[in-house]
Order: C-alpha cells, then structure tokens, then sequence
C-alpha cells in the first residue's frame, strides 16, 4: 500500500527555520575561530576578533540573514552576535586613542584584555543558549 508522502509542515509564527539556525552556529563558529586564533597565534583575542576574515565574514552572514530571523527567537542571536563585533570595535578605537597619550598607554592593554575577556565571554555564552534554543536578552 503506498502512503502518500507528508508534506513539510509550514513554519509557525516565531520560529526560524532551521537553515537560520544553522547560519546561527555557523555565525559562533566563525567567531570562536577568530578568538581561538586570538589565543593561540601573535594577535589579541580582541584583535583577531574584529580584524580576521572569519570574524568579518561572520557579521556579513548576519547583515544578510538579519530579516530571515525578524520575529523569531532567532533574532536576539543575531542581534546579540552583531552588538558583541560593534562594541567590541568601538572599546579598540577607543584603546587606540588611548595610546596616543602615553599616560594612556597602560589603560589602553588594560582596555584590549578586558574587552578580549568579553568577546570570549558573549561567545561562548551566546552559542551555549543558542544550543539550548533559548533568546537572549535583547537589551
């Protein structure tokens, strides 16, 4: 007896599909080996985190997917990822202006470190719920 073949259920208000849950992923992945590449290479987490191609190929994902996920719980994901690599740079101009003064200097590595710590932290925090399919705080 041949069943006929079910068809794919279509998608329920607030939830992405599974290719923007991939992209999500994808997204950390990307991130997580421009910071891996951070700790382990000559450059500063923060530093291979704002300037490496994966990093930047990273935020273009997002920027192209961004209205794929509007609406979705998905969103805070894609939301969360952009803010982390934009403040992340705007704490680095800020370092750079600092080491035009050489009082600042020293502030400045404080600033990098602490700014590396955070990336390393929004990273990881970020897929970890992700994994969970949870939101995360847009504010």
């Amino acid at each position: 007896m041949n069943y006929p073949e079910p068809s794919p259920s279509p998608l329920q208000a607030g939830q992405p599909s599974e290719n923007m849950v991939t992209v999500a992923h994808l997204v950390y992945a990307l991130h997580a080996f421009a910071v891996f590449s951070g700790v382990v290479g000559s450059a500063t987490i923060v530093g291979s985190f704002i300037a490496s191609l994966p990093s930047i190929a990273a935020v273009a994902l997002n920027y192209w997917n961004q209205a794929a996920v509007r609406g979705t719980w998905l969103e805070s994901h894609f939301r969360w990822q952009i803010r982390t690599f934009w403040f992340a740079v705007l704490w680095v101009a800020l370092a750079v202006l600092m080491v035009l003064t050489v009082i600042g200097f020293p502030f400045a590595l404080l600033v990098v470190a602490l700014v590396g710590l955070w990336v390393l932290y929004r990273v990881v925090r970020g897929w970890w719920v992700l994994a969970a399919r949870r939101t995360l705080p847009m504010g």
